[in-house]
């Protein structure tokens, strides 16, 4: 079972729990009954008439004098049975008023219709003028119906004449027409301005109708509160049978503003107790409206206290509800306890023995979930650790330390084995932010050990099964190198999927973060002198590994991003993990061509034969770098000058070299020096690797020219012989990790390279 199946049952249990207790309450809990809400009463003066039909009148509103505010409220009830009008008109018929300041009136439509032959039968123009209220632009539309139509609607606009708009509708078959879509094909419709006092609705056809007149006849336009008119294809024909349509009026009092109002002390002649003032959007003057909480008319005797607890919508009371004065309180029934709401604590009942019983069942039912979580977690620290020791004798662990166990004589430092916990902890459990480097083979974290030392620990992304007894055999050779030029071998770790090696950490980064950093690479710490000793320190590093280490190691990855520098700046080789062992009775080795572009040993991509060649080739492009100070690969550069090699024989060959080098290192007592070095590299980047110089060669030139920089009057070929005995003696040391290019850390190893398959091979 999964711990997220456990955790499953967990949650059922809990909710297990909540149910019965909810049962529990519910046994003790009474039904309340809640009285319905009640409704708004319609306020008028004394005396007055609250109804004409069956329309209700509000003050301001009224049907007599004295019982409305002002001549604009009048409401003239007429008629039998009697209807109301807006004021002394017969024609403006009122269907509803309300406090909020909306008025429904009904309104004529618009028509033009034709006979068959174009002939006009009937046209009735619409129009509307209100002397105080407006037009409400968020409750109505102007709409057109036919498929031969352009309407208008002109009016005055805040009190001034001459708003115009309007809109046009075609269609040229019925099929064309849709239900319920008002976009321009039998019907259009457009919004209606602010301020609109009065209007004028005229609707004209483009060609009589004679090309639809046998579906659309007429043309109509009209005003229409929004979402009471729904338009279909019948009403093309229809709509001429339709008289009136409802039209929402926006009222307001007076002209003058809420704070007009105010200053004049005129607010109780009008918003009344538990109301306040609200100037309109649409129209002059201002509104009252009651305050939260409170409901009625604000204009005559103010606003009264909604009862909430009438009204289960009202109110979030789980129990009790409590009325007060423009809101409510919450409140539980004796034998419950919380704040009484359903959007909060709510209501709990005390502890009874129905909730004492619940509460043991779950208390036991919580045990036996735990200690079945604590079997669970027990199983898997098992499982985990026969996992620790099946990767660690697949990785060649236990070989390992059968090698280690025999060479405990040795004088030499041995590798330490790592355990998988202690580089978790080292690493803060592999965080983002302990990561120095990242490349195509895997990632490097930066480690604190428990010791306090910092180190670097390479974590691969996969490895190679068939290769183990050589990994292996390659980490013995490695830990017993002591060369100061080599990044120390630590120790490694077989207790994971895939094999992590442990380095020293380097602080300074990168040959290539030194060289083209333009910040860092400052004419005080970036000499020729500092890049000549850089030169020969990794020249001596591959010469050992080439012909003085106990098997020979080619790189087959050499570049300024694998050379780091400590904080004397000296060089300290790194990352191998693409280099090869030679067996001693072969002078090549067939393989999958791996390294990095701008780098790579041309005769190696051809053939896939690896020869120690191929670092020579390699560390002849590191050289070029560190005499021009270009990348070795450059697409953002002429075409000429993206490859550096390439580029720097060039110039050699058109006796262009003081056009190339770095003017930083140039001076007049060292051209001699720079010329050797120049022609060092020429060699180093010949195309056949026969005829490139051995790295023991290499190291031995750039030897006796750095001892020609320090001690000038030595003649070099007097000391020649000292210095290849210096060389075939000096003490070497292991292998390391990776730095990147990128990388302000510099180990970053893993990027940029190159995988072609050619031939069989690793």
């Amino acid at each position: 079972m999964s711990i997220q199946r456990l955790m499953l049952l967990l949650l059922q249990l809990i909710t297990l729990m909540e149910v019965l207790l909810a049962a529990a309450a519910s046994a003790q809990t009474t039904a309340a009954t809640l009285s319905p809400p009640s409704s708004d009463q319609v306020e008028v003066k004394p005396g007055c008439q609250d109804k004409c039909g069956k329309v209700s009148i509000p003050y301001p509103f009224g049907t007599t004098p004295n019982c409305y505010y002002n001549e604009d409220f009048f409401i003239n009830c007429t008629g039998n049975p009697p209807k109301p009008f807006l004021r002394k008109s017969d024609s403006i018929e009122v269907t509803n008023i309300s406090v909020d300041g909306k008025l429904d009136i009904e309104q004529y439509i618009a028509i033009e219709c034709f006979n068959k032959s174009g002939a006009r039968l009937a046209a009735f123009d619409n129009s509307l003028s209100l002397s105080k209220f407006v037009i409400s632009d968020t409750d109505n539309k102007f709409v057109a119906v036919g498929c031969d139509t352009y309407a208008e609607i002109i009016g005055d606009k805040n009190g001034a004449y001459g708003y115009t708009g309007g809109c046009t509708t075609k269609c040229g078959k019925i099929d064309y027409v849709a239900n319920d879509s008002c976009s321009g094909i039998g019907c259009c419709q457009t919004s209606i301005a602010k301020g609109m006092t009065s209007f004028e609705v005229s609707v004209n056809s483009f060609e009589n109708h004679t090309k639809v007149w046998d579906f659309s006849p007429c043309s109509y336009a009209f005003v229409v509160e929004e979402g009471k008119f729904n338009f279909s294809p019948n009403m093309l024909k229809d709509l001429e049978y339709v008289e009136l349509l409802p039209v929402v009026l926006d009222w307001s009092i007076g002209n003058e503003t809420c704070e007009e109002v105010e200053n004049k002390k005129l607010m109780n002649y009008t918003c009344q107790n538990n109301s306040r003032c609200h100037d309109v959007d649409n129209g002059f003057g201002y509104r009252c409206k009651c305050l939260d909480g409170y409901h009625g008319n604000p204009y005559l005797n103010g606003c009264l206290d909604i009862n909430e607890c009438d009204d289960p919508n009202l109110h979030t009371c789980k129990q009790n509800c409590i009325n007060t004065d423009g809101g409510y309180e919450c409140s539980c029934r004796k034998g419950y306890h919380g704040d009484g709401r359903t959007n909060g604590e709510g209501c709990s009942p005390n502890r009874t023995l129905v909730v004492q019983i619940t509460v043991g069942i779950g208390v036991s039912l919580l045990a036996l979930l735990m200690g079945s979580l604590w079997f669970y977690l027990g199983y898997k620290r098992w499982k985990l650790m026969k996992l620790k020791e099946k990767f660690f004798r697949k990785n060649g662990g236990l070989m390992l330390q059968q090698q280690l166990s025999e060479r405990q004589g040795s004088t030499h430092e041995t590798t330490k084995i790592f355990t998988a916990e202690e580089l978790e902890k080292a690493t803060n459990n592999y965080s983002e932010t302990r990561i120095i480097g990242k490349g195509g083979f895997g990632t490097v974290y930066k480690g604190i050990l428990v010791d306090g030392r910092v180190v670097a620990i390479k974590k691969s992304k996969m490895v190679d099964q068939s290769q183990i007894e050589q990994f292996i055999n390659e980490v013995l050779v490695l830990s017993q190198i002591n060369h100061r030029n080599v990044v120390k071998l630590l120790g490694c770790c077989f207790e994971t999927e895939v094999p992590l090696l442990v380095y020293e950490f380097v602080t300074k980064g990168t040959l290539f973060d030194y060289i083209h950093n333009t910040s860092k690479a400052t004419k005080s710490n970036n000499s020729w002198e500092i890049r000549l000793r850089i030169a020969t320190e990794t020249a001596g590093v591959l010469s050992y590994l080439h012909s003085a280490a106990s098997v020979p190691i080619i790189h087959r990855d050499v570049k300024s991003t694998n050379i780091l520098l400590d904080e004397t700046l000296t060089a300290k080789v790194s990352d191998f993990g693409a280099s090869r062992l030679v067996p001693i009775d072969q002078d090549e080795l067939s393989t999958m061509v791996q390294g990095t572009l701008g780098y790579l040993d041309p005769e190696y991509l051809q053939t896939s034969q690896l020869t120690e060649k191929s670092d020579v080739y390699s560390f002849g492009v590191v050289l070029v770098e560190l005499l021009t100070r270009k990348k070795a690969l450059s697409f953002d550069q002429p075409e000429e000058e993206r490859n550096l090699a390439m580029y720097f024989l060039s110039a050699l060959k058109e006796d262009r070299l003081l056009q190339v080098l770095d003017d930083c290192i140039v001076t007049e007592g060292n051209i001699e020096q720079l010329k050797e070095v120049s022609n060092l590299a020429k060699r180093c980047l010949r195309v056949k690797g026969e005829e490139r110089p051995t790295m023991k060669e290499v190291a031995m030139e750039l030897e006796g020219l750095r001892r020609m920089v320090m001690h000038p009057w030595v003649s070099n070929e007097a000391n020649s012989e000292e210095t290849e005995s210096l060389l075939g003696g000096i003490s070497m040391e292991t292998i390391s990790y990776g730095g990147g290019g990128d990388s302000s850390s510099g180990y970053d190893t893993m990027r940029n390279h190159i995988m072609l398959p050619v031939n069989d091979g690793r």
